[in-house]
């Protein structure tokens, strides 16, 4: 990368690392960034709105991903790896609530899918390893696999996992079409529902008017690349399932450190290079989730995992999106994270978002310098009368008026029985804005074509 040195007009972006040290210009300081980049990093003017986007907010909630799944007949895994449809479920909640960033459509087992593992996801169960890792041996066996390597299943045949990549590339370049970048302007979006699945078609004036509340003054909206930390892969490829208490993997983490270290490093490497595939294709963000390092103590988190979370995001950091021309920051959340915060946030320098679950008040978290803090309304609390919510994310706004900046997101996922509407009236409320609030309150009685699917918008008014 060229180094752009000697202006007075330029000042370092403190997220990279020495040899990765990029310079702004003023001018791209007040032109080129989106509000989820104001708010994350400190060198950038305070964001003219606060940004939201929700965990989960592509898939299940959404009924036109359910109408999405079910005319496509394929399993979840199998939808990540189709272009159209990763895509325009990406798109769906952008085109719906209006966010201000879109998410890749993907799960924290694609990696391992993509390097050799046999993983499905059962209904009712969750993610379910064939052959867990639970030996040194094993670990062996594993480790001879590497990301985009082999064949994997795929709608009754197999399919090279280079080809894989490929498609989530491709997948990626469909999003960033319709979203835009600072020098590129959104594409007619194209991507409907159709028979069988994803068809090319006219998107309905209620979608547009989302992306456009989503792009704002910016002109183009985000797209957040994700991957899961290798301590909750390792916990998986462990446990073979999903656990309550991580027993096994804790145990060999005790037991045989060279086997544990063996399997972290595989697993920092896979999903270094997930996050880097999706990088270097165009995501701005990325997001590095660590869904079981909740079950450590701060001890055991610093000995053994955080090291190895550091390797992950150093293999990304390589990566330069195209987007903006240099590599991205970094919002590292875990569940149950409270008392991991200070270490999850300085692992490594392109963190500059901490996410916040709903076990912690915001004003609480203290990671060691000051950033960003993404969080954290309570998704139990989308169940309750809207004068509650309000009351709740007013709360949530004013806690993270105190960080360096603040996304505002939930404290985990959507759960799945949430009623989309919902989350449209909150993000009317976290922008501050009476005349999307207003939009989505005119078409609550009315036939919402949603992706020329005709679904009926869910009749709750919206008061900001």
């Amino acid at each position: 990368m060229t180094l752009r040195h000697d202006n007075s007009d330029m000042m370092p972006f403190s997220f990279l690392t020495d040899i990765q040290e990029v310079f702004v210009t003023k001018k791209e300081r007040e032109d080129k960034w989106s509000s989820l980049h104001h708010a994350l990093l400190t060198e950038l003017p305070t964001p003219i709105r606060t940004p939201v986007w929700f965990m989960r907010q592509a898939g299940r909630s959404l009924p036109e991903y359910r109408a999405l799944r079910q005319r496509t007949h394929a399993s979840m895994l199998e939808c990540c790896l189709m272009p159209d449809v990763a895509a325009l479920a990406t798109l769906q909640p952008v085109r719906r609530h209006g966010v201000d960033a879109a998410i890749l459509f993907s799960d924290i087992m694609t990696p391992l899918l993509l390097s050799g593992v046999d993983v499905h996801i059962d209904p009712g169960v969750g993610p379910t390893i064939k052959t867990p890792a639970a030996s040194a041996a094993d670990i062996a066996i594993l480790t001879t696999h590497s990301f985009g390597t082999g064949t994997l299943p795929f709608t009754g045949s197999t399919l090279p996992s280079s080809d894989a990549t490929h498609r989530l590339v491709q997948a990626v370049t469909r999003v960033i079409n319709e979203l835009g970048t600072p020098s590129q302007p959104p594409s007619s979006p194209e991507l409907v529902v159709g028979s069988n699945g994803v068809d090319r078609g006219e998107v309905c004036e209620r979608s547009l008017s989302g992306l456009a509340q989503s792009r704002g003054l910016w002109g183009w909206t985000p797209l957040i690349a994700f991957a899961g930390a290798p301590f909750t892969l390792a916990a998986y490829l462990v446990e073979g399932k999903p656990s309550r208490d991580h027993l096994a993997a804790r145990g060999l983490m005790l037991s045989d450190h060279a086997a544990w270290d063996e399997l972290m490093r595989w697993c920092a490497t896979v999903s270094g290079e997930f996050l880097a595939l999706q990088i270097e294709a165009g995501a701005s963000v990325a997001q590095l989730f660590d869904s079981w390092a909740g079950s450590l103590s701060p001890e055991l988190y610093e000995q053994y995992v955080a090291p190895y979370s550091a390797l992950t995001l150093e293999i990304a950091s390589q990566a330069v999106s195209p987007t903006l021309g240099r590599p991205v920051p970094v919002i590292h959340f875990g569940t149950a994270s409270a008392t991991l915060l200070p270490q999850m946030a300085s692992l490594h320098p392109s963190i500059q978002g901490i996410g916040v679950d709903e076990r912690i008040a915001l004003h609480e978290a203290q990671p060691k310098r000051a950033m960003c803090v993404q969080g954290n309304i309570n998704p139990a609390v989308l169940r309750a009368p809207w004068e509650v919510i309000a009351q709740h994310v007013d709360s949530c706004m004013e806690q993270g008026r105190n960080a360096a900046g603040h996304i505002v997101n939930l404290g985990h996922g959507v759960p799945k029985d949430t009623d989309p509407q919902v989350l449209t009236r909150i993000v009317a409320r976290v922008h501050g804005d009476p005349q999307w609030a207003e939009r989505v309150n005119r078409d609550e009685h009315t036939e919402w074509n949603v992706n020329g699917l005709g679904l009926d918008v869910m009749d709750v008014g919206v008061a900001l």
